[in-house]
């Protein structure tokens, strides 16, 4: 048996399992696991890999599910997540998916579980290790150099700002490079907050692709409110996709802070 996020236990699937996820991440992790053909129903959101999933039909956005569509495509699981689903859409998807598999990662190391939990509910165990030691092994260049702490602001959105919580799974990853999310604590996972506030504050304010999607002409704005701190666009897929693309994200964030870790 496979325990979820909320507790649940899942009890291995058959060959006939038929899958819609909720989760773009997830939907990427699922065809790294070699189950991209049980896969009968995905968000508009879950792009990767794009000549794998184009075809697959969509049930509308990770919020604004469309139950009707998931209704008609007769899943037998469903694949949600805490952070990106709506609760009231998991418990509507509970009255007739026989399996809603819930996930939650919080931190990097999450992965592990994660690849562990789809692998055995869907009978890729193999698959999952193999994911688990490319994993480990860039966890481990990631982690394998000693960086000065560099106090930043990640911004998720812009009209209002906000930014992410430091228990969030992207302050955690950011956390693993020694660049530490401000504020130091929030009461929401992702508080609004007055720029001017953190002028002479932070070193860095790093501009997330998703899911606002800042683009270069945001850079001057954003520094004329935040004096004193270097301002960059960021990829947000690899700082908050969790799932396989979380491998290629910890050599990607390697390479982003070093020009800042030597300077």
């Amino acid at each position: 048996m496979a325990i979820d996020a909320a507790g649940t236990q899942h009890a291995r699937a058959g060959e006939g399992a038929r899958i819609v996820c909720l989760v773009p991440s997830v939907t990427e992790l699922l065809c790294s696991l070699g189950l991209a053909e049980q896969i009968v129903g995905r968000t508009g959101f879950c792009i990767h890999p794009w000549e794998t999933v184009r075809s697959i039909p969509k049930v509308g956005g990770t919020k604004d599910v469309r139950l009707d569509r998931v209704r008609a495509l007769a899943p037998t699981h469903v694949i949600v997540n805490v952070d990106e689903n709506l609760r009231e859409t998991a418990e509507a998807l509970a009255e007739f998916v026989p399996h809603v598999v819930v996930t939650h990662p919080q931190a990097p190391r999450d992965n592990l579980a994660l690849y562990r939990l789809l692998g055995a509910i869907f009978g890729r165990e193999g698959e999952a290790e193999s994911l688990c030691e490319a994993f480990e092994a860039a966890y481990a260049r990631a982690t394998g150099v000693t960086r000065p702490r560099r106090d930043v602001l990640y911004l998720i959105w812009r009209e209002p700002w906000m930014t992410v919580a430091p228990e969030t799974y992207i302050s955690q990853t950011l956390a693993l490079f020694n660049w530490r999310t401000l504020p130091a604590s929030a009461s929401e996972r992702y508080p609004e907050v007055a720029l001017e506030a953190f002028a002479g504050r932070v070193e860095r304010v790093l501009l997330s692709s998703e899911p606002y999607h800042f683009h270069e002409r945001h850079i001057e704005e954003i520094a004329a409110l935040v004096g004193g701190a270097e301002v960059s666009l960021i990829d947000g897929e690899m700082t908050s996709w969790y799932g396989s693309r979380a491998i290629a994200g910890l050599d990607y964030l390697a390479d982003y802070v070093a020009p800042a870790a030597l300077g």
